[in-house]
């Protein structure tokens, strides 16, 4: 990671018209994620009457968590460059490719996208709790967040990979569809231990609107140092300094 590629932004920053464009298609984004997939998780627990997960419930939120992270990251693309993710906002941060004041932004929006979804959730479904992550049995919150570093790093990595590289070519299209499939994939391995979060914003609304906590810095500890390692890697190995350009305004 150069260190100059790093950068702070300015105060007005924040009042910019594109940074508040991008700052509300972040909270969209995140709305739309987080409703599709802890409204999921909450149909599942509806239809079992709250019975223990099953493989096929597993299935059902990786298909449901994938499906809306391709559309969340899709349409918010062109606008904020679709983090729907603190922890990608953080490693692209990182890598240069948007300035801590616009970051801290985009986590503002995207805190409140999934914490607003959450709400109409407990609304729409009279009152259903949104389930906060939590670990399953004998899983150790050492587990966990090993879970989470390695599970993010995967995700970052794939974000840099297809939609951040400059180099990136025709596989930019699939940048979306991408990130998607190793976030349900992701579940797939993890989501029977600690929920699989990979998203401190995800694992956020819920916590606020059930107020429970427990375990909570897992999520938050472990997407970020994934996150930061990926960037940090990919960046240095794969983009490197020679291919450094002005920085962007987060649209990778």
């Amino acid at each position: 990671m150069a260190i100059y590629k790093i950068a702070i932004g300015t105060l007005g920053e924040a009042s910019r018209p594109d940074a508040i464009r991008a700052a509300l298609a972040e909270f969209f984004s995140m709305l739309i994620f987080v409703f599709a997939g802890e409204g999921s998780g909450m149909a599942f627990n509806k239809l079992t009457d709250d019975g223990s997960t099953t493989p096929a419930g597993l299935v059902a939120a990786a298909l449901a968590h994938a499906f809306g992270l391709f559309v969340a990251v899709s349409v918010g693309a062109n606008i904020s460059g679709g983090h729907v993710n603190p922890a990608v906002t953080f490693g692209a941060f990182l890598g240069g490719n948007i300035t801590l004041l616009r970051g801290i932004l985009y986590w503002i929006a995207q805190l409140l996208g999934s914490v607003v979804a959450c709400l109409l959730l407990k609304f729409a479904t009279g009152g259903l709790e949104t389930s906060a992550f939590s670990l399953s049995s004998d899983v150790s919150v050492w587990n966990a967040l090993v879970f989470e570093i390695v599970m993010t790093f995967g995700l970052v990595y794939t974000v840099y990979a297809t939609a951040v590289d400059p180099k990136k070519g025709n596989v930019g299209i699939v940048a979306p569809i991408a990130i998607g499939f190793i976030v349900g994939a992701n579940i797939l391995a993890g989501g029977a231990f600690d929920g699989a979060s990979m998203n401190p914003a995800v694992s956020f609304g819920p916590a606020v609107v059930s107020w429970s906590w427990d375990n909570h810095w897992v999520y938050w500890l472990g997407p970020l140092i994934g996150a930061g390692i990926a960037a940090i890697v990919y960046d240095n190995i794969f983009i490197g300094d020679n291919t450094h350009e002005p920085l962007p305004t987060a649209d990778f």
